[in-house]
């Protein structure tokens, strides 16, 4: 039987509450803002795709490696990865914010049956790369209030989720890359 919410773990509901609707909706409004728009004179950060793409290869290689480690019985290995993983996901978001600031939006190139693939792919990543912070953030909270029950619960829609974020962010950079300007 699974622990009940614990009050350390319902103190936590409030941030992630706000967290989960703070972090997109600051996304989309930045992601409308442009520096140069505000008086700012920066160059556009356009070297920045090649490496948050290649922090979401890395955070999906993390992610396989915390839970080959967790399987295996090593929760120290497990727990550091999984604060690394979290920690590489808050810089991709803030290079891809930086990214969007200083530059325009690249559009896809391609046409016919692989720009459906394409818009399927991005669309799916968008959705779920929102759908998945509050997952993120309650399986962290579970494991940090040690109630690993209801932790390991989460963690098995979590894990998916955020995998598959992950790759379908490499995915989709690797589509639109030759499109860059």
């Amino acid at each position: 039987m699974s622990k009940p919410f614990t009050s350390e773990e319902k103190k936590y509901n409030k941030w992630i509450i706000a967290l989960s609707i703070l972090i997109p909706v600051a996304v989309a409004a930045l992601f409308k803002i442009k520096l140069s728009d505000l008086g700012f004179d920066i160059k556009p950060l356009s070297f920045l795709p090649p490496i948050y793409a290649t922090i979401n290869g890395l955070t999906a290689l993390v992610l396989l490696v915390a839970v080959w480690a967790i399987k295996n019985k090593n929760r120290a290995l497990h727990e550091r990865l999984m604060k690394f993983a979290i920690l590489l996901s808050v810089l991709f978001l803030l290079m891809y914010i930086a990214y969007h600031m200083t530059s325009d939006s690249t559009k896809f190139g391609g046409e016919g049956a692989i720009r459906y693939v394409y818009l399927f792919i991005l669309l799916t990543h968008i959705v779920l790369s929102i759908v998945v912070i509050p997952f993120v953030l309650i399986t962290y909270v579970r494991a940090i209030t040690s109630n690993f029950e209801r932790h390991k619960k989460i963690a098995k829609i979590t894990f998916p989720l955020w995998l598959y974020v992950a790759i379908t962010g490499v995915v989709v950079y690797i589509m639109i890359s030759p499109y860059y300007v």
